[in-house]
Order: C-alpha cells, then structure tokens, then sequence
C-alpha cells in the first residue's frame, strides 16, 4: 500500500466513529439540550430589549440562567433516585430525560403566553421553570453520553453533541428571529405576537430530543463499588440509629457524598486547580454573550440580517468548528486544544469591538460572527471532552453536574453586570475587556497540564490517528 493510500485509510477510520448510532443519538440529544438555554439567554434579550426594557434590568435578567449553574444540587437525586413509571417504563437516565423534556415544553409555552410589558412576572416565572427543566435535562444527557460509551469514543461524542448543541443555539437565536420577523415583515416595531409563534415553534422543535429519548437504549453502569460503600456505610450507622434512619443515611452517602469525595480521592490537591480552571474557561464568551444580541440592535441592525448571517453563515462556522474540533481532539489530545480554544475565544472578541467603532456594516458582522462560532464550536468540544474524562462510572450524572456547574456561576454571576458597565463605558470598552478576562485561563491550562493529573480524554486516540495531521 502506498503511504498516500495508507494515510487515507488511517484517516478513515478515524472519521468512521462519526458514523456510530451512538454518535447519531447524541447529535439529537446536544439539539435537545441547546435549544431552551438561548431562549432564557441572549434571545429572550432581544425580546425583552424590543419590547423597550433597559440594559440594565436586561443584564440583571440574566441570573435566571444561573440555575444552569446550580444544577449541582440536585443532580444526585437525579443520579439516584428512580422516577415512578418513567424509570420503570425507560430506565434510570432515559425516564429522567423525557421527564423534564416534558415540563420544558410546557414552560416554552408559557414563555409565549407572557407579555413583558403587562406581565413581566408571569415570564420571569416561566423562564426561571426552563431553565430548571433544561438544567435537569443536561444533568440526564451528560451522564448518558458519559456511560454510553467508552473512554476512546467520548471525543466524537462530545464533538456529535457539541454539533447538535450548537446548531440548537442557531436555531433558537437566528431561527427564532427568522420566524419572530417573518409573523410581521418589514415592521420593525414590537408586536408580542412575533415573539409568541417564535417560541412555540421553539417547543414543537423540542419532540426531536423526545423522539430520541423513546429509542435510544439504557445505558448499563458499573455501580458496584459505590453500592458496596453504601452498605458500609449502612452498617456503620446502623450501630447508632434505627434500620429506617440508618438506610436514609446511607443512601444520602452514596448520592451526595460519594461523588464528591471520589473526585478528590483521585485527584487530590490537583483537584482544586482543576476546578479553578473550570470555573474560568468559558468566562470571555458568556460575559460577551449576554450583550451580543443587545449589541446587534444597538448597532441598527435588523432582526431578519442578524437572522440571516447567523443562520447562514454562524451556522456553517459551528458546524465546521465542532467537527474540526473533534479531529484535533484525536490528533493531539485535549489539553493542547483546550489551550487553542481559549485562546481564539478570547481574541475574537477584539473583533466586536472592532465592530461597535465602525457601527452598522454587514459583511464585517458576518466576518465577526463566523470566526466566533468557528472558535467557539473547537473550544466547547474540548471542554466537553476534558470535563467527561475527569468523571467517574457511576457518579457521572452528579460529578459532571457539579463540574459544568462550577462552570457557569461564576461566568454568569460576572455576566450579569454587562448591561451596566456597557452604560457606563460604552460597547468598545466591553469587548475589549470581555477578551482580556479570558487571557488569564490560558495560564490556568498550561498550569493544569504541567501539575494536574496525566491520564485526559482524548490521548488514548492521539497515536492511533496521528497520520490524520
């Protein structure tokens, strides 16, 4: 075989994992999992900026995606305990997805139902319920793509998953002001009506996840080891209290306590840089993230051009971004493109505030929006790949809870000032220190990668596929 021929056949097979229906069900369920998150974020801005409310209750609006960020606290019910018929009727993970599936698209449709200018409580009350639902459903979907696959595929899976999440995100901004636009074209002025067929559209979109959810398979997890420290346990405080109180305490044990302690059993000391590192990384695009869409109707542009290039060319970008992400993450592991990413994430936003001095120009918002996504899509897939290699089988719904947890809050928390430090120093000044903020993760890779533990997601297939460069 020639080395050209051989090369090619290397790269094939490095590619064909695309291909598992494991990867396939996955792609749906990242759909399933992005979609209601901007419709409590930067599109739910747009809506609530249109409607005529100030940057500043905007930016406060944020917090309700902060629940995001809390998901860790309930996460171990969620790991644990079975829901009565739909755990018998699907299993553990499945019965707990289109659980909150279910409660996700009642709250869109509340989301519809609720003006902002006459009953801005009765949304506040609704987002605050997706978010919850949406959170729940994160914590079901990272932990079956985690047991549903083994280590050496979790790279293609987090790549799958981040395609789909991103394309939901799309369709949930850019699709969502396609349709909000199309209700009443060439009027710009606020009707609530645009925004109520743009959301239940939203919900109608979300029987693609419940679809997968009905015919993916259960996953089958290895849960001995924390079953015999329960028992333990059990028999620990069974010695002090009654059967009845001593099995509650050692089922909180095991749901609570276990994941927790097993995280810093393996990782020890190393465990607190790594969580520093996960609470920064995504830090530069939230904070920008929050203002985008405000940004974009401060600069004169219309629902259906920021639609447009988002759609079109955003999209595009994401996808693009997300498998090329993939590819590198098999190529050269991920902590090297856990550093790329940061690094592009954090200098594209320079090209915002590029924007903001030169004011209303099209093909240099598409520019800006295409490298963004593109930048994005290679970060967040090595993010996802790090964050499910640092878990462990049978407390993954809980410890990637609590990781992607650590994630958000403070990012969010941060965010939520964005509306007034842009009234306060104006759009230019924001980009610029949006993308300093995130300079400061790339020391905290590079110190993770020197001291931090040396077994990551993704290098089991860095040599097998090193002819793919």
């Amino acid at each position: 075989m020639s080395p050209v021929a051989h090369t090619w056949s290397r790269c094939r097979d490095a590619l064909s994992v695309y291909r598992h229906k494991r990867v396939l069900v996955m792609l749906s369920l990242g759909f399933s999992a992005g979609l209601p998150l901007m419709l409590v974020f930067s599109t739910l801005s747009f809506w609530l900026r249109e409607a005529g409310i100030d940057r500043t209750a905007i930016g406060y609006f944020s917090w309700i995606a902060l629940a995001y960020a809390f998901k860790w606290l309930w996460s171990p019910l969620v790991d644990r305990m079975p829901l009565p018929l739909f755990s018998r009727w699907l299993g553990r993970r499945r019965g707990w997805m289109l659980f909150s599936q279910l409660i996700l698209v009642s709250a869109i449709v509340g989301m519809s139902m609720s003006d902002p200018l006459t009953h801005l409580n009765h949304l506040v009350i609704f987002a605050l319920l997706v978010a919850f639902s949406s959170a729940t459903q994160d914590i079901v979907i990272d932990a079956f793509r985690i047991e549903s696959a083994p280590e050496n595929m979790q790279a293609a899976l987090a790549a799958a998953y981040q395609l789909g999440y991103r394309s939901a995100m799309i369709m949930a901004t850019a699709g969502a002001l396609s349709i909000a636009a199309w209700v009443s074209p060439g009027d710009d002025s606020y009707h609530l009506a645009n925004w109520q067929t743009a959301y239940l559209v939203m919900a109608v979109l979300m029987g693609i996840g419940m679809i997968t959810t009905l015919l993916a398979k259960e996953p089958v997890t290895d849960t001995h080891q924390a079953s015999d420290e329960e028992l333990a346990m059990r028999a620990r405080l069974s010695a002090n209290c009654n059967p009845l109180m001593a099995r509650a305490g050692a089922w909180l044990y095991r749901a609570v306590a276990l994941p927790f302690i097993d995280f810093f059993r393996r990782f020890g000391w190393h465990a607190l840089l790594i969580l520093a590192l996960i609470s920064c990384y995504r830090i530069s695009d939230i904070v920008m993230g929050i203002m985008a869409n405000v940004f974009y109707v401060d600069m004169g542009f219309s629902k259906e051009e920021i639609a447009f290039i988002s759609k079109v060319y955003g999209l595009i970008m994401t996808l693009v971004g997300s498998a090329f992400g993939g590819v590198l993450l098999a190529r050269y592991g991920t902590m090297k493109i856990l550093f790329l990413g940061a690094l592009l994430v954090a200098t594209t936003n320079l090209l915002f505030a590029l924007q903001a001095m030169v004011g209303h120009n099209a093909p240099l918002l598409t520019f800006a929006i295409s490298v963004d996504n593109f930048s994005a899509g290679i970060a967040t897939a090595a993010f996802i790949a790090y964050l499910s290699g640092l878990t462990s089988s049978g407390y993954s719904a809980t410890q990637y809870a609590l990781l992607s947890s650590i994630m958000l809050l403070f990012p969010k928390f941060i965010a939520g000032f964005s509306g007034a430090w842009v009234d306060a120093y104006g759009y230019v000044n924001f980009f610029v220190s949006a993308s300093l903020i995130g300079l400061p993760v790339l020391l905290l890779v590079w110190l993770v990668q020197k001291h931090g533990p040396q077994k990551r997601a993704g290098d089991e297939t860095q040599v097998s596929n090193q002819d793919c460069a």
